[in-house]
Parts: structure tokens; C-alpha cells; sequence
């Protein structure tokens, strides 16, 4: 199962994948970091299609068409904003993947890639998000029988966190 989760360092808009995950915020309407380059590099017809599905709260999921991206689909998920560990934030954390994973599962998705949810403007610490999206991964793998899940992460310190949490994956 370790085999088939991939630690990337690079832009998660040009992975050759059946879905990439958007770190989104409530709107779905785009914004900054990760969120922004999926909706500058899917093109307008993003922003319509998410206006179109009303939100989407904090853990939960909701997917479009990737429309001039080589995904196929963009699943959208809100992660927890950190407010010091205190606000049941890892839990959230947790349900994004859970419920990306299986969005995906139910649309036919095969291989997908996911940024580093949160740990951008929202102040996950990455140290502490990464042992998440590895454990989540590796479930979601074992549950739904995905080829491949990428992490992609943009910033040289991310990465190495998420390199360290698959290496203490247990087997």
C-alpha cells in the first residue's frame, strides 16, 4: 500500500492524474495559494461550475469537471483554519481526506493527487498534517482499491514532512 502513495514536490495543476484535490475555502469561488492556481489553470468555466454547487462547509467534499486542467475532475474540500489544536482541527483535517477519497471512490477515480490541505494560509502546522494525510491515504487506498494517490506538495519543508510521515507509515 506505501507503494502506491507518491510524496511530490511540484504544482499540483500539472499532475497526469484522474483527479486533483483543491484546498478550497467555503465559496468554492477561488481564492489564494493552491485554490487560485487550480482556478487560473482550469480557466472560468471552474468558477461557474462552483458557483453552481452553493459551498461546501468545513471537512466535506464536492467535485466538478477539471475543465482545462489534464485531471479529468477537481474534487473540492475546505480544510480547518488552526487555531492552536484546540478546535478539533485534526479531526477535520481527517474528514477532508475521508470524504475526498470517497468522492472520488463513487466517481470512478483511479489515481488522484491532493495538495497539502491547510498548511498554507489556514497555519496547519505541517509537522502535524502531513501523519494525517499519509494515515487517511493509506485507508483510503485499502479501502477503495485507488492505483496511485499523489501528495503534492510546493514548499521544500512541506514535502519533507510528508517524506517522514509515509517512512513512519507502519506497513
Amino acid at each position: 500500500m506505501k507503494d502506491r502513495i507518491l510524496i511530490v514536490r511540484g504544482d499540483i495543476t500539472t499532475q497526469p492524474v484522474d483527479a486533483i484535490v483543491n484546498a478550497a475555502n467555503p465559496s468554492l469561488l477561488g481564492g489564494g495559494g493552491v485554490d487560485g492556481a487550480i482556478h487560473r489553470a482550469a480557466g472560468p468555466e471552474l468558477r461557474a461550475a462552483c458557483a453552481q454547487l452553493g459551498g461546501c462547509p468545513t471537512g466535506e467534499a464536492r467535485i466538478t469537471p477539471g475543465f482545462r486542467l489534464p485531471a479529468r475532475w477537481v474534487i473540492h474540500t475546505v480544510g480547518p483554519v488552526w487555531h492552536g489544536g484546540k478546535s478539533n482541527e485534526e479531526t477535520m483535517l481527517a474528514r477532508c481526506y475521508r470524504n475526498s477519497l470517497e468522492l472520488a471512490a463513487r466517481n470512478g477515480v483511479k489515481t488522484l493527487a491532493f495538495p497539502s490541505i491547510s498548511t498554507g494560509v489556514y497555519g496547519f502546522p505541517a509537522d502535524l498534517a502531513a501523519p494525517v494525510a499519509v494515515r487517511e491515504v493509506a485507508k483510503g487506498i485499502a479501502r477503495f482499491g485507488f492505483e496511485s494517490v499523489r501528495l503534492v506538495c510546493l514548499q521544500p519543508l512541506v514535502h519533507r514532512c510528508h517524506v517522514q510521515a509515509l517512512q513512519e507509515l507502519a506497513p
